[in-house]
């Protein structure tokens, strides 16, 4: 686990500050959900966080130290699975640890292990393009996970399946991460998703973090309380109409 945090960060594309000022701590440990529409910046400060991105202005720390570039410490889960075609999912998920010099037996053996955690057990040989959706999603996110990265970075990556599938990827994400010692950032702009899956919520909105909000509940649909979720709900909605944003030129 790793606790991050920003200070007056500005960030941007072309001479346009997409984020300008913002100031930021992720816990250690927790899961934060930042929600926002299109044009908030989510994407662009999730690879800023990754080291992905410089910054324009202002400073990220990761457990104090400060972020000049990528780091094994820190994956990004991107919403297109980003698999490569010619790579069998065993070996698409061995590719960060084959990266990181770990050995042949090892890194097989703790890619079917990760396989096996995300239902994929007996996938192990086939191909990209031989998976469904969802399958996908299910590689990347074991290959995300199988380098034991500190902190995990997701952006929006259950946005493009159909909602069952949708459903499954959250119920499968909230079963991996608690046993997985990681501190993630997830994106979306899907309130409902923010409201089931984050420890907290933050708003994204031009003006910085409109709203910053605990979920007092477990992650168990069954056992929340339906007043205080729709008050969380309506407490986002309206930090969103507050400052909509824009798209970028």
């Amino acid at each position: 686990m790793i606790g991050l945090r920003t200070e007056g960060l500005s960030l941007g594309y072309d001479g346009s500050a997409v984020i300008d000022g913002l100031d930021l701590d992720v816990r250690a440990g927790e899961l934060l959900v930042v929600a926002g529409a299109s044009g908030c910046g989510k994407s662009t400060l999730l690879r800023a966080l990754a080291g992905l991105l410089p910054s324009r202005a202002g400073t990220i720390r990761a457990d104090g130290a400060p972020v000049h570039g990528p780091s094994p410490d820190r994956a990004l889960m991107f919403q297109d699975d980003a698999l490569l075609p010619w790579r069998t999912a065993r070996r698409n998920v061995e590719l960060p640890l084959a990266i990181r010099g770990v050995p042949r037996a090892q890194r097989r053996t703790r890619a079917d292990e990760w396989l096996a955690r995300v239902g994929l057990t007996g996938h192990e040989h086939r191909l990209p393009g031989q998976l469904s959706g969802g399958m996908r999603q299910r590689v990347q996110l074991a290959r995300t996970l199988a380098g034991q990265p500190r902190a995990v970075f997701m952006d929006e990556p259950f946005g493009a399946l159909d909602a069952q599938t949708r459903a499954a990827m959250q119920r499968l994400l909230i079963g991996v991460l608690s046993a997985t010692p990681a501190t993630v950032v997830f994106v979306t702009h899907d309130v409902d998703e923010a409201l089931l899956l984050g420890d907290r919520v933050a708003v994204l909105t031009p003006g910085g973090i409109q709203e910053l909000l605990d979920v007092p509940y477990p992650r168990d649909p069954a056992a929340r309380d339906a007043v205080e979720v729709a008050a969380a709900r309506t407490r986002i909605l309206a930090a969103l109409e507050a400052q909509p944003c824009r798209s970028r030129p």
